[in-house]
């Protein structure tokens, strides 16, 4: 008996052990799933950052990824939609097959077309593991907000979005990045962000009458909204040939170099998504970009960040009477009174070199002069750190006349001399009209002209088709 006692106790105790280990084992399997699960959110973050999704997709005072952000286009304003886990008014029941979907193909879960507004051309590219890390992220690292955001709703055709399947499949190749072989590592990584989630060419590449991007003009340069983002090919007058590797580095990890500053869209893009890259990873966007084939504009016979000097115009001002009516007050005196205390009396920006000169800038220095304008009207502004405001706007104090006198003086002093600013640029600009709106209405009509005799040509088929057919008395 006693020794029964002793086997049991002694088999108690080991099944007692037996299940401590197990139940550290299963702690053990346990950790790790959990481990893994917060490593991969953290990468969907990361790469959630690079996509800049966090600019689009909150709306001015929103909260993050909410939607409701206006996008001004040619045919029409498209608002960002809601892509926080809310299962009310986000994408909360999207499984990672429809996530992935909508990135690649740019179709909902419901079925319906997005609008190439959301790069999903350029998504396209991203890795089958990266787009599950950012599922990841969105589904368990994104607050949801049941706020459902504003419809689009663009003029007839356009509002069909079962046309973009035949846009689709004109325009969109979703294949994921393959790496080429004979391209280093590094390159190839600088190839696969700067082609899918960073989506430069979404607005440095010029687009066709369809709104496609022209591939013969890639990263060529192109007007986003109001603003133009410049040629950023290897071309030494008109983009990046210029610039070291490093000064590509600095702006995009700042939003200023010695070449040039950043400001509107470019800015939030780098204020909201490149500064947080790793350097590694700007280093690689540097290098894809000085290897991308140059693209020369002919308007520009030098380098846009080579004109001009530093100079003054002090004895047109002291000393003068300043006209009473302040849309005659002469560029000059524009300067003296809003610029010159911050960059200088010669435009040689300020002694700490936090302000940039006027002259060697490609600001005054293209032939484009919308961001010299909506810079003077906005200024610059850091959207993702509390909007906190690097240079004032003077839409409320300046006239379109004193804008564009300012403009004037601006680039015949400091920059190219062939570029220009006129009065009706400027209230074009300050009332927000986007760039290529004529050619968007142009498109629309087009659209419902071609829709209309489509439907007549449909028509004229199935009637001859269909026509009853006259019997013959013989």
């Amino acid at each position: 008996m006693k020794t029964m006692k002793c086997v049991q106790a002694g088999l108690s105790w080991v099944l007692a052990a037996l299940a401590l280990c197990l139940g550290q084992v299963a702690g053990a399997a346990g950790a790790t799933p959990d481990a893994t699960n917060a490593q991969r959110i953290e990468q969907g973050r990361y790469l959630a950052t690079a996509g800049d999704c966090m600019a689009c997709h909150t709306a001015a005072g929103g909260k993050p990824f909410a939607g409701g952000l206006a996008v001004a286009t040619p045919i029409g304003t498209i608002y960002s939609t809601n892509i926080t886990p809310s299962k009310t008014a986000g994408i909360g029941n999207y499984t990672l097959e429809q996530f992935t979907r909508a990135l690649r193909k740019g179709v909902r879960a419901d079925g319906k077309y997005l609008y190439p507004a959301m790069p999903y051309t350029s998504y396209a590219k991203v890795s089958d593991d990266d787009i599950r890390a950012m599922y990841a992220y969105f589904m368990q690292g994104v607050a949801p907000v049941d706020t459902p955001a504003p419809r689009t709703s663009l003029p007839f055709p356009f509002d069909i979005r079962l046309a973009m399947a035949g846009w689709n499949l004109l325009f969109l190749d979703d294949k994921p990045y393959q790496p080429v072989a004979d391209k280093g590592t590094l390159w190839n990584r600088g190839a696969y962000l700067a082609q899918g989630l960073a989506h430069c060419s979404a607005c440095h590449t010029p687009r066709n009458t369809f709104m496609a991007e022209d591939p013969s003009r890639l990263l060529g340069g192109a007007y986003v909204g109001s603003w133009y983002a410049p040629n950023i090919t290897s071309d030494v007058g008109s983009g990046l040939g210029g610039w070291t590797d490093q000064e590509i580095m600095d702006y995009l990890g700042t939003g200023h170099s010695h070449k040039a500053q950043a400001a509107g869209p470019m800015m939030e893009a780098i204020d909201f998504s490149l500064r947080h890259l790793t350097r590694d990873d700007l280093k690689a966007i540097a290098v894809y970009l000085k290897s991308v084939p140059p693209l020369h504009d002919p308007a520009e016979t030098r380098s846009v960040f080579a004109w001009g000097s530093a100079s003054d115009k002090l004895d047109t001002v002291r000393g003068q009477p300043w006209p009473e009516n302040p849309d005659q007050m002469t560029g000059p005196q524009l300067y003296d009174a809003h610029c010159a205390s911050c960059h200088q009396a010669q435009a040689q920006g300020s002694f700490h070199g936090g302000l940039p000169a006027l002259f060697h800038n490609p600001a005054t220095g293209r032939v484009q002069t919308n961001n010299l304008v909506l810079t003077i009207l906005d200024g610059v502004h850091l959207p993702a750190q509390g909007n906190g405001v690097v240079m004032p706007g003077f839409r409320t104090v300046m006239s379109d006349t004193q804008v564009a006198t300012l403009g004037n003086y601006l680039i015949k002093a400091y920059g190219n001399p062939a570029g220009k600013v006129t009065v009706e640029q400027v209230a074009s600009l300050r009332s927000g009209a986007p760039a290529g709106a004529d050619s968007g209405a142009r498109l629309l009509w087009a659209a419902r002209i071609g829709i209309v005799i489509a439907g007549l040509v449909i028509l004229l088929i199935l009637y001859r088709i269909f026509r009853p057919r006259r019997q013959e008395f013989r």
